[in-house]
C-alpha cells in the first residue's frame, strides 16, 4: 500500500505512514458488510408496538345475543378478534427480541472491508494529534477548512475522551465522535470522511491484525 500523509491541525503535512494491506487493503465484500450492518441495526432495535388480545380489551363481558333461535352465528363476546374493536390475534406484545448474532471473526472482517474501502477512496484523514485550548465549535470548522477534505459528513475516531475536543465537536450536525472500541461498520458507511489521529489508526491496525 502507498504511504498516506499525516497532517497537523493546520492542514500541513508532517510525515507519512504505511499501513498494513491486510487491514486497509483488502477487497470489498458487500455481502459481509451488509450482514454486519443488518446485525448492528437489529441489535439497536427496541420493541415498541403492542396490541391487546380479546382478554385485555375493555368490555365484552355480556353475550351479544342468545345462543340459539336468532338465525345468527354464535357469538360469545363483542371483543372477539372477528369483531370491529375486538382483540388482535398474534399481534405484537412489546416484548419481542429482534437481536441478531454475527460471529466475531465475520464482524472483524466486515470492519476491515469497510476501512479498506475508505482507504481506497482516500477518505481517511490522519492527524498527528488534536488539541484544543478551549471549548469552541468554531475552531473545529477552521480545522476542517484547512484539511484536504471536501464537504460532507465526518466521523472522528478517538481513543481517550478529551472534554474540550468532545464538547467542541458535539454541536456540529455533520460530525460524530466515537471511541475506537465502539467503532461499527454502520458508522463507517454512514459518514463520508474518517478523521483520526496517528495513535488511533495504529491501534486499530494492531487490534484488527490479531
Amino acid at each position: 500500500m502507498k504511504p498516506i500523509n499525516v497532517y497537523n491541525q493546520n492542514g500541513e503535512k508532517k510525515s507519512n505512514i504505511k499501513l498494513d494491506d491486510n487491514v486497509f487493503g483488502v477487497e470489498k465484500n458487500d455481502k459481509l458488510i451488509s450482514k454486519a450492518v443488518i446485525t448492528e441495526l437489529a441489535n439497536h432495535r427496541t420493541a415498541h408496538a403492542k396490541t391487546k388480545t380479546c382478554a385485555q380489551v375493555r368490555g365484552g363481558g355480556a353475550k351479544p345475543w342468545r345462543q340459539k333461535g336468532t338465525g345468527r352465528a354464535r357469538a360469545g363476546s363483542i371483543r372477539s378478534p372477528l369483531w370491529r374493536g375486538g382483540g388482535v390475534t398474534f399481534g405484537p406484545t412489546g416484548k419481542e427480541n429482534y437481536s441478531l448474532k454475527i460471529p466475531s471473526k465475520m464482524r472483524k472482517q466486515a470492519l476491515i472491508a469497510a476501512l479498506s474501502n475508505k482507504m481506497k477512496t482516500k477518505n481517511i484523514i490522519v492527524l498527528d494529534k488534536i488539541e484544543f485550548k478551549n471549548i469552541k465549535t468554531k475552531q473545529v470548522d477552521e480545522m476542517l477548512n484547512k484539511l484536504p477534505v471536501k464537504e460532507g459528513t465526518f466521523l472522528f475516531i478517538y481513543d481517550k475522551i478529551d472534554p474540550k475536543v468532545e464538547l467542541s465537536m458535539r454541536n456540529l450536525p455533520y460530525l460524530k465522535t466515537i471511541q475506537q472500541n465502539s467503532l461499527t461498520v454502520y458508522d463507517l458507511l454512514k459518514y463520508e470522511w474518517i478523521i483520526t489521529t496517528l495513535d488511533v489508526i495504529k491501534s486499530i491496525e494492531r487490534k484488527l491484525k490479531k
